[in-house]
């Protein structure tokens, strides 16, 4: 065993099953079960603690997403702490299900296993299933590995469970990239992991469905309420973005691991940007680092928090660019732009720091590899589309 500055074991485990070593030391009230690849692993590696009476977690088996996703919801609404896991297809499915434990105000917490959408089947990574419910009230992170894996488990019940939040947080690990890719993890002690999230969840004077208590939920709400209630939910969201960097901070008070919604490198005197989110991002920085000591004036811009969308950070930081290039793990079609680079250029629109050429590349669709040459090779196309001044979406590496 070797340990940290911290104090903290480390281990070696793939990104799945840090969620379950994560999920060991919270021990949730209920987690909701459905395997689905790459997933299945978090839930497989979690029924052998319980199997071994190393929690007191209620792990139901359920039929589908859809009923994973339901049990969630029934299972908040009683107060208690709730966690499931889903992948791809396993999302479109529990799809209407995200809006109701959202509008509820359900602080759920669920780990993506970010995979790609059929048509044709493909059980590897890309972060379509994740970008596609940014519209469905949820807090959403993105990850890098294994470490990130491990660490948004805990923060989501922080984050999710605040009083002043009351949001489902749900965050990403890439498919086989992360899921299955076995690296060192850094762990917290139980006593640790509860005393930074609390040992149950305080539902404080929200109504929860308990004996003796009264009340509805999920109930009509026609015309003359309802755009209240979502407007609730806005105001729960812009509170978010003001508590969840001083989660952050406290958490890397505790662990030494200081995380922002955004974060930079080499940004202070750069004229050119690569953006990223996700696993391609260790790639991207050190082929930064590599372009800084041959003279290049580039830096690099990892994408943490989806929703919500850190607007002003990232304008703060781009707001002197010649250029910036987007790399898009995802899909739209027949949009202007890709789902990145819509959310980002719709921020710096808003905040007015557009650079010249927004570039972006849709790029690493169904698990394929981002290369080192291909971020070279996106860098001097980035420069390329500065020199042409025009803004471009780039499929790049497809075979035509």
């Amino acid at each position: 065993m070797a340990v940290t500055q911290k104090g903290q074991e480390v281990k070696a485990l793939t990104g799945d099953q840090a969620v379950a070593y994560a999920l060991l030391e919270i021990d949730p009230d209920v987690i909701p079960a459905y395997p689905i690849t790459p997933q299945t692993i978090i839930m497989e590696k979690f029924s052998e603690f319980w199997a071994d009476g190393l929690v007191n977690t209620e792990l139901v088996h359920v039929e589908s997403e859809h009923s994973a996703m339901s049990a969630a919801v029934g299972a908040s609404s009683t107060g208690a702490r709730v966690f499931t896991a889903s992948s791809s297809q396993g999302i479109a499915l529990m799809f209407e299900i995200l809006f109701i434990a959202s509008g509820n105000r359900l602080p759920i917490v669920m780990a993506v296993a970010n995979r790609a959408l059929s048509s044709p089947i493909n059980i590897h990574g890309e972060l379509t299933d994740q970008l596609i419910t940014r519209d469905a009230g949820w807090i959403s992170f993105l990850g890098e590995d294994a470490q990130e894996a491990y660490d948004h488990t805990i923060l989501g019940f922080k984050i999710a469970e605040d009083s002043r939040i009351l949001l489902p947080f749900m965050y990403g690990i890439e498919g086989f990239i992360v899921t299955h890719a076995l690296e060192p993890v850094y762990l917290l002690e139980r006593k640790q992991i509860h005393d930074f999230i609390g040992e149950h969840r305080n539902p404080g004077d929200q109504w929860v469905f308990q004996p003796g208590n009264s009340g509805a939920s999920g109930m009509l709400a026609l015309p003359d309420f309802y755009m209240e209630l979502k407007y609730q939910q806005e105001l729960a969201m812009r509170e978010a973005k003001k508590v969840i960097p001083k989660i952050l901070e406290e958490f890397g008070e505790l662990t030494g691991r200081y995380y922002k919604e955004v974060e930079a490198t080499h940004m202070e005197d750069a004229e050119y940007a690569l953006i990223t989110a996700g696993a391609s991002s260790g790639t991207a920085r050190t082929i930064v680092n590599h372009l800084r000591q041959n003279g290049e004036k580039v830096g690099h811009i990892k994408l943490r928090s989806l929703r919500p969308f850190p607007t002003e950070q990232l304008s703060s930081l781009m707001k002197d660019l010649k250029g910036a290039m987007i790399f898009d793990r995802s899909v739209t079609f027949g949009s202007p732009n890709s789902i990145l680079a819509t959310e980002i250029s719709s921020a710096l629109a808003k905040t007015r720091t557009l650079p010249r050429v927004l570039s972006s590349a849709i790029v690493g669709l169904g698990g394929r590899d981002i290369t080192e040459n291909d971020i070279f090779g996106l860098y001097e196309q980035l420069k390329k589309d500065v020199a042409d001044d025009e803004s471009r979406t780039h499929w790049w590496g497809v075979r035509i």
